[in-house]
């Protein structure tokens, strides 16, 4: 006799029946809630965890494939060119360094459960290069609970830097310092006052947008409108309309490089004045490439490292031209990049902060080491330091402007667009 006809049985009338249905039904919902449960972070890990006697183990997550992958393979280029140099020179303290990568494709999910390999599959002593706003700020809560350095971030929002993160070493400037100088630009030197922001819709979208709202109300104005787009998406037209229906004078772009693009030029058809200014994360050369040599538009880019492909920055920074020396015996035939650059320099902060550290490293004497960082020459036009509870390495804000195919730096804020009856 089965299970449920002995109980039927004994009961009499089925309600024997009834009652094990339903026993049946909550232990199986209660196995579905189990499973639904988020992943716990992964526990609180030894500080000398990625370490051995010749070898320290760091881990990246980022966009190695997708319409961000650009920005993460140019990132990793960078780091692992200075990598190989420090590695072909003994390592640090004996110990090499090894770069373990996982892509992430600009997907937050895939971000969090990377990290979370990286750390307990991989053990790795700290993580590093890892690209974008949506996927890097999802794995803040990770970094705390595994006490696990993030050094060197292509990022730069405002919940990496606010409130304090004693687990975030940030290397580049804010995208709040980045619209707040664009904004100063937009409004003192070019005199512009109706300024609309597209934006992709999503933390880093969010991000560049408070920080250009912010910047605007400092001069008492507000954007005149907002148009967005979805992550991953090319679907600008919708916010291409907002905009121009506003009658805007200038557009604040937080994108990346090919909705951006596609914006600019169907933009462009409609109204070839407009003044596009975007923040760093766009891409410089990337979307140069994809804009082409278009005599006439008026297109701003911040960035957070010297432009490494003009000669007038080869010539005045060392370490520019250390840079491009180093991916030339890593990478032959590529060409150096602003992303690139930054992946160098990340890697080049954490180097430093390992060497300061000393032979006996644990992940909280790394910290230390790197908040005693103070004036420190990375071959740039601005020196790198730290504090305890300050943790933004680099403040200065570079600005470039589309011209013949290539961003070149703009240095008369008179006559950004001289021949192009700029207002």
């Amino acid at each position: 006799m089965s299970a449920w006809q002995d109980r039927t049985t004994r009961d009499g009338s089925g309600c024997g029946l009834l009652r094990f249905l339903l026993l049946t039904l909550l232990a199986g919902l209660t196995a579905l809630l189990a499973a639904c449960e988020p992943t716990p972070p992964p526990a609180p890990q030894t500080g000398r965890q990625g370490v051995s006697a010749t070898e320290i183990r760091i881990g990246a997550s980022l966009p190695l494939s997708g319409h961000a992958a650009y920005l993460g393979q140019e990132t990793l280029r960078g780091a692992a060119s200075y990598l190989a140099h420090v590695n072909a020179r003994g390592g640090v303290h004996g110990r090499t360094i090894s770069l373990i990568t996982r892509d992430d494709g600009y997907d937050p999910p895939r971000c969090v459960d990377n990290t979370q390999r990286l750390i307990i599959e991989d053990q790795v002593f700290a993580l590093s290069c890892y690209v974008g706003t949506p996927t890097t700020t999802k794995i803040l809560p990770m970094l705390v609970e595994a006490r696990i350095p993030l050094v060197g971030a292509f990022t730069g929002a405002y919940d990496l830097r606010v409130p304090f993160q004693r687990y975030v070493i940030n290397v580049r400037p804010s995208y709040y310092q980045e619209t707040a100088s664009a904004v100063e630009h937009l409004v003192e030197d070019l005199g512009l006052e109706r300024i609309g922001v597209f934006y992709q819709y999503d933390a880093y979208g969010f991000d560049g947008l408070k920080g250009a709202e912010l910047a605007l109300r400092g001069y008492s104005m507000a954007p005149v409108a907002r148009g967005s787009y979805a992550r991953g998406t090319m679907d600008v037209e919708e916010g291409l309309a907002k905009i121009l229906e506003s009658k805007a004078q200038a557009v604040v772009i937080i994108g990346t490089s090919a909705p951006s693009a596609k914006f600019i030029q169907l933009a462009m058809e409609r109204n070839p004045e407009l003044v596009f200014y975007a923040v760093s994360f766009v891409g410089a050369e990337e979307i140069a490439r994809m804009l082409g040599p278009r005599e006439k538009a008026r297109v701003l880019v911040s960035q957070v490292m010297p432009p490494p492909d003009l000669p007038e920055t080869r010539a005045l920074l060392w370490g520019v031209r250390e840079y491009e020396d180093l991916l030339r015996q890593s990478f032959p035939g590529h060409a150096p990049t602003a992303v690139g650059l930054e992946g160098f320099i990340n890697a080049k902060v954490l180097v430093e902060g390992l060497r300061r550290a000393g032979p006996d490293l644990d992940r909280e004497r790394f910290i230390d080491s790197v908040e005693s960082i103070r004036d420190y020459s990375l071959g740039l036009a601005n020196t790198l330091a730290y504090a305890p509870g300050d943790h933004q390495g680099l403040e200065r804000v570079y600005f470039t402007k589309l011209e013949e195919g290539r961003f070149v730096l703009v240095t008369d804020w008179s006559k950004p667009f001289a021949s192009r009856n700029c207002p």
